[in-house]
């Protein structure tokens, strides 16, 4: 697998999944879909997150319910890889197709953005 660079570092981009929003965190779309959150069209109408509410909502569920942890890895994609083909991760998408959550999930969030899009915009 090629190198997949990111412009932010670790501890950037689990902040971000722990205070950002839906429209940036794939993990906070699939986390506020699985709890049957709304998801809304807001500014432009291009960005969706679940409202400052619902995000609100998200934010504390995950404080309760979810933990980090990490390694060290000079090469983190190929280990990503590995570890995706042979442990069941049921809420990555990413390389996962094998797993027998992917379709569902997959579907569970295009629903929500579909409903989104019907939607008026939401402040």
């Amino acid at each position: 697998m090629a190198n997949r660079t990111c412009t932010q570092n670790l501890r950037k981009r689990v902040r971000y999944h722990y205070r950002g929003n839906a429209a940036g965190s794939t993990l906070r779309l699939t986390l506020g879909c699985l709890l049957g959150l709304e998801l809304r069209r807001v500014g432009s109408g291009k960005r969706m997150t679940f409202g400052k509410a619902g995000e609100a909502i998200l934010s504390q569920w995950m404080a309760d319910h979810t933990r980090v942890c990490w390694i060290e890895q000079s090469e983190p994609w190929d280990l990503e890889s590995q570890l995706i083909s042979q442990l069941d991760l049921p809420l990555n998408l990413d390389q996962n197709r094998h797993n027998a959550f992917h379709s569902r999930l997959k579907d569970l969030r295009a629903q929500a953005r579909q409903r989104a899009r019907e939607l008026p915009l939401s402040s």
